[in-house]
């Protein structure tokens, strides 16, 4: 009999703790798509110009070797911003954790073949977060105000972590993938979403700093 009233005990705080996790994500959810209202667009002529385009960076391949079309569209949306006098320099961060892993090459690489100019491009190589990426852009590269540029899910996080932190940043929403192609990634998202507010209640600070570099 203790052994059963036991095991309700323990499944009642189960139950507990994840209505409690399924709150706290949708009031996390709620807040950064709240937060981002009125600063993504999505259309070309909508979109203020700015001196500097960030692109937040993601692999060139799939595991199964085909091309991620969330690195293309990124691409894409950077090209026509750039091509449409929207943003005059690119900063690209994003891992290169390893030399075999390299995101800010691959971007610069694909982005040169597209036509746009090497010298109007900047590399961050240690992008390993969005939060990383948002504040290098501010701490090494002293920038304030910029466009952010990835689909629209991963911009509102980025522009929640930029405004809390003194950023006035805008973003260009790239082409998302379809819903099949990227459920996984939607619902990690859900979780980063919630693990933001843990960054800045500990003023979590990104991996690595460095010297200060100047786009111009």
């Amino acid at each position: 009999m203790k052994y059963l009233i036991t095991i309700k005990k323990y499944k009642k705080s189960l139950l507990s703790l994840f209505v409690l996790l399924l709150i706290v994500i949708s009031i996390s959810n709620y807040t950064i798509q709240k937060n981002a209202k009125n600063k993504t667009y999505s259309t070309i002529n909508s979109i203020q110009k700015n001196k500097v385009g960030l692109v937040l960076g993601t692999s060139k391949y799939l595991k199964s070797g085909a091309l991620n079309l969330y690195f293309k569209y990124r691409i894409d949306a950077t090209v026509e911003l750039y091509k449409n006098n929207k943003i005059d320099f690119i900063l690209i961060s994003g891992d290169n954790g390893n030399e075999k892993y390299d995101e800010p090459t691959d971007f610069k690489n694909e982005l040169i073949s597209e036509g746009v100019p090497a010298n109007k491009i900047f590399l961050d190589y240690a992008g390993f977060r969005t939060l990383d990426s948002i504040l290098r852009a501010k701490l090494i590269f002293g920038l304030d105000q910029f466009t952010i540029i990835s689909q629209q899910f991963h911009n509102e996080r980025a522009l929640y972590l930029a405004n809390k932190n003194g950023i006035n940043a805008i973003a260009y929403n790239a082409k998302d993938v379809s819903k099949r192609y990227g459920i996984k990634v939607k619902i990690r998202e859900y979780f980063a979403r919630t693990k933001v507010f843990l960054d800045i209640l500990f003023k979590v600070k990104p991996k690595f700093l460095g010297p200060k570099i100047e786009i111009k």
